[in-house]
């Protein structure tokens, strides 16, 4: 078994779109789609997409909830996080970048509040 997307809610499409779009800019990550509530990046096999609720219910954050991204050097973890700070508008930080265990990594949240750990 292997994981190949992750999808992450949002309460304003628009403006998340323009947050992930300015944040993989650079990154090799492409949009790929999109539909009416749903966004669709990809890089590789593994996809990566924010939607709106299915429920129409709003979108909250997971407490406990993280997504893992891989991003290959110390030096792109100092970048995107820095971006996310850039971004604003939600965009707030939840660790500086660190060598934190076996991994240099920055962790932040989205828009929405999701919770994004940037690792090399």
């Amino acid at each position: 078994m292997k994981m190949n997307y992750v999808v992450l809610g949002t309460n304003d499409l628009d403006a998340a779109t323009k947050f992930y779009d300015a944040l993989f800019d650079q990154s090799g990550v492409m949009q790929i789609g999109a539909t009416d509530r749903m966004v669709y990046w990809q890089v590789g096999e593994a996809a990566f997409a924010i939607a709106s609720p299915y429920d129409g219910e709003a979108a909250t954050r997971g407490n406990g909830t993280m997504i893992g991204l891989d991003v290959g050097s110390s030096g792109e973890v100092d970048r995107l996080h820095a971006k996310v700070l850039e971004l604003g508008g939600g965009g707030t930080d939840e660790g500086a970048p660190s060598q934190k265990g076996p991994r240099y990594s920055g962790y932040v949240r989205d828009l929405d509040q999701n919770k994004l750990c940037i690792y090399a």
